[in-house]
């Protein structure tokens, strides 16, 4: 009998849904971005086998997924993101239709009625006071019960605790550095204590302000940083963009672990030093991230400003940890 339940990591850059077949585990998976074109275009669309979808009534189509970032850069246009540092917009109904669409592409048909699927929401960010997470996981609510599923909505750096920290008895501290948001979270035994999201501790952030500083734009980066060759602990001299991007990987890493550290502070936990942090999302894929991350740490660690942990671990599968721990929950469902 195939087994049951569904995780599905809901990113800004990235939608990866995991379930487990008679093959093991398998990944669906999409770019959380899509750029407009006219609707003269919808044939040779057709012929190359885009994903694309036209709106009724609309004289645009819309372009899905990694092609919409060649599109972009093939045209100097930006890529339109239906999440915005993480969130969805509440009166973004356009973005809100892409969304339906995307999931589509990830999050097949039910294999039973309601069958179980754990998605990730991020935590409120303290930098957004004013944001809030319960219009986004409302709507992502109703997109998956639409597929016929029943839908658990759950913290995303505790999803990473849950896929990375068995052996230590899911107890942890978890960074998740995606394109909106960084989220962190600390765990003991399974039972989320701190949790908190940043909205400037995402790579969308570091594309914009490296784009700005060169003049360029946040497309180009983020195809640069994704294409990757470089190492940004060590950039080379004769690029300016290279630059700008480690220069902001950097400063990302350090404005994260300075709010961790206060947090950490406030939270006067003394079993902190027992506890792995355990550092995952799409940005941490770039080379020299982890060089930079436990540079900025030592930093702190000297100037007495972050506790110890007990080991500083990198997710191996980054872009897949956060479907992985959404999956053991949905999985555990039916244990």
């Amino acid at each position: 009998m195939t087994e049951l339940g569904v995780g599905l990591d809901v990113g800004t850059m990235n939608f990866v849904a995991a379930r487990y077949t008679p093959k093991g585990m398998e990944y669906s998976r999409i770019t959380d971005a899509y750029i407009d074109l006219d609707v003269e275009n919808i044939k040779t669309l057709k012929m190359s086998g885009i994903k694309y979808v036209q709106f009724p009534e609309q004289n645009d189509v819309v372009v899905l997924g990694d092609m919409s970032f060649q599109m972009a850069n093939l045209f100097k246009q930006e890529v339109k993101r239906p999440l915005s540092k993480g969130l969805i917009s509440p009166g973004a109904l356009r973005a809100q239709y892409v969304l339906n669409e995307l999931i589509k592409h990830v999050l097949e048909e039910p294999r039973e009625e309601n069958e179980h699927c754990f998605f990730s929401v991020p935590a409120d960010p303290i930098d957004l006071p004013d944001q809030d997470v319960r219009c986004h996981q409302n709507l992502f609510n109703q997109v998956i019960t639409n597929r016929g599923y029943t839908p658990h909505p759950t913290n995303e750096a505790m999803a990473i605790i849950f896929s990375q920290c068995r052996s230590s008895s899911y107890s942890g501290i978890a960074m998740s550095f995606g394109s909106g948001l960084c989220n962190v979270a600390t765990s003991y035994m399974g039972v989320m204590g701190l949790n908190f999201s940043l909205s400037r501790g995402g790579g969308d952030w570091i594309d914009i302000h490296a784009a700005k500083a060169t003049g360029s734009t946040t497309a180009r980066m983020c195809t640069l940083k994704q294409k990757g060759g470089f190492s940004v602990y060590n950039p080379p001299k004769d690029s300016p963009d290279l630059e700008a991007i480690s220069l902001y990987v950097r400063t990302l890493i350090r404005h994260c672990l300075e709010k961790l550290a206060e947090k950490l502070r406030l939270e006067q936990n003394d079993h902190l030093e027992t506890l792995p942090l355990v550092i995952s999302g799409g940005t941490t894929l770039a080379e020299g991230f982890m060089e930079v991350f436990k540079d900025e740490y030592d930093t702190l660690r000297k100037k007495g400003q972050i506790p110890r942990v007990a080991d500083i671990v990198k997710v191996e599968r980054p872009l897949d940890a956060v479907a992985d721990g959404l999956l053991a929950l949905a999985h555990n469902e039916y244990a």
